[in-house]
């Protein structure tokens, strides 16, 4: 099967959030599976440092309303998998990948770039992924400009929406660059809407996680898409994300203080809590539980349930908090407020870096992830690899992989609430420390099962397959 996956980040290239992880690691797998996959993507001024590895294909115009813009095709193999980036610098070199007044001119471009390289390469695929609103208008395009031309004509489009509130909505006035005939595909609230024309165009779509694929159909959850996805029920689907077990694996992590399986653990875990607590500069008992968010700094991620019951938790309780991430500015001056009022007790990096990231997914004993909204997660799947318990509300995927632990039978993988609300977030999360300070058998025994569940690449990737083969069936 060829796939071509149009993607607005990619891991390592550019990253902002889940998408770049899903980006890198899915076309990985599909390619390990003996599937012909290449990753188109823009070529960011974040791309530069490996400009020199990659080779210049060519180029071509790309028409845009009245006038024309170059695109040149790059191509990388990295780890397996071909990489193709495009670049125009105008559009693309810059500090920051989004936010830009010419967002939708810049992205417009990029839909229209990846349709021009199925016929500049002569790479015609069965499947086009797109991903998200950054390449919503390739079905649309490729219906109304491309499908009598022959290279075109019996390709397939999935649709996967990481994050629904994210729509790519523009002023109206962008659609004078499309050279298509006026359409109420593309319109949502007199608005342009990239996402909005994915959905109503694409041959099927796919959500990160089953639950997810659920709660988008409603009116919390739709971000006033859930009209547009009911018409389209019957081809909407939900495959749960994995993570890249190469890189998240204990058992090789070359960043840890000293490696661990799911057999033997406790030498490991306490060896990387030691490290995290000196590095940070924590006063914590190795005996007493490390508990930590590592995440974007935003509303969606629950961080004003932490701003409700975290210090009444620091104060009642013998745990030790590590806070790792960056965004909305008045959580990151929160992170810090506590960081210095509970110096020997709280740390808070503000940024992200890889190496104590790991550390800290394998030093920690519980991690928590209250979220709003998930449409999957990846932070909990990292978690329970490295032994860390979740503490997670029951949305999206966080629902899907976070059986709450059950007293009684021993049952389950983390511990969980059902409503957003500061005081079940606190309750979920003390129950935790209770049975990590009381119950240490059952505690261990909760780490193993977490250890085992099966989020892979792997599992990820068949479903995908088979949804491109029903895709490709007419199903």
């Amino acid at each position: 099967m060829k796939i071509l996956f149009s993607t607005g980040e990619v891991h390592p290239f550019s990253k902002t959030g889940g998408l770049a992880d899903v980006s890198a690691a899915l076309p990985k797998a599909i390619s390990k599976l003996g599937h012909d996959i290449k990753v188109i993507t823009p070529l960011y001024s974040s791309c530069n440092k490996w400009l020199s590895d990659m080779k210049h294909l060519g180029g071509v115009d790309i028409q845009l309303g009245n006038f024309t813009q170059r695109a040149d095709f790059y191509l990388l193999n990295y780890e397996g998998t071909d990489h193709v980036f495009v670049r125009n610098d105008h559009y693309f070199n810059r500090g920051t990948y989004y936010g830009h007044h010419d967002d939708a001119e810049r992205y417009v471009f990029f839909n229209k770039a990846v349709l021009e390289f199925v016929k500049f390469h002569k790479f015609i695929p069965d499947i086009i992924h797109i991903n998200d609103w950054q390449s919503g208008l390739i079905p649309y395009f490729l219906d109304e400009s491309y499908r009598k031309i022959k290279e075109y004509k019996n390709i397939k489009t999935l649709l996967s929406i990481h994050n629904l509130e994210y729509q790519g909505s523009f002023d109206q006035s962008v659609d004078r660059l499309f050279n298509t005939k006026f359409n109420y595909t593309y319109i949502h609230f007199d608005r342009v809407n990239f996402l909005k024309t994915a959905i109503m165009r694409a041959n099927a779509i796919n959500t990160v996680s089953p639950n997810y694929r659920n709660e988008i159909l409603t009116r919390f959850f739709g971000f006033t898409l859930d009209g547009a996805l009911k018409s389209r029920e019957d081809k909407l689907f939900g495959i749960l994300n994995g993570i890249d077990y190469e890189v998240n694996d204990p058992e090789t992590d070359k960043y840890l203080e000293r490696n661990y399986n799911h057999r033997h653990f406790i030498m490991g875990k306490r060896a990387n809590k030691k490290l995290v607590l000196e590095k940070l500069g924590l006063d914590g008992l190795l005996e007493a539980p490390l508990v930590s968010f590592i995440g974007r700094l935003a509303r969606q991620k629950g961080i004003d349930l932490m701003k409700a019951t975290l210090e009444e938790v620091i104060a009642s309780s013998n745990a030790t908090f590590v806070l790792i991430g960056t965004g909305d500015p008045e959580y990151e001056d929160y992170f810090r407020y506590l960081s210095n009022k509970y110096s020997k007790k709280v740390a808070a990096y503000i940024g992200f870096n890889d190496e104590i990231a790991h550390q800290v997914y394998a030093g920690s004993d519980i991690f928590m992830m209250p979220s709003l909204f998930e449409p999957c997660g990846l932070g909990q799947l990292i978690a329970m690899r490295y032994g860390t318990i979740p503490v997670v509300r029951e949305t999206g995927g966080l629902k899907d992989t976070v059986e709450p632990f059950n007293k009684f039978t021993g049952e389950g993988v983390g511990f969980s609430f059902a409503n957003y609300n500061a005081h079940e977030f606190k309750d979920a999360l003390e129950r935790a420390i209770e049975l990590h300070n009381n119950n240490l058998v059952a505690w261990r025994v909760l780490i193993q099962r977490a250890m085992r569940q099966d989020h892979s690449l792997h599992r990820m990737a068949e479903e995908y397959l088979n949804l491109y083969d029903k895709i490709l069936k007419g199903a």
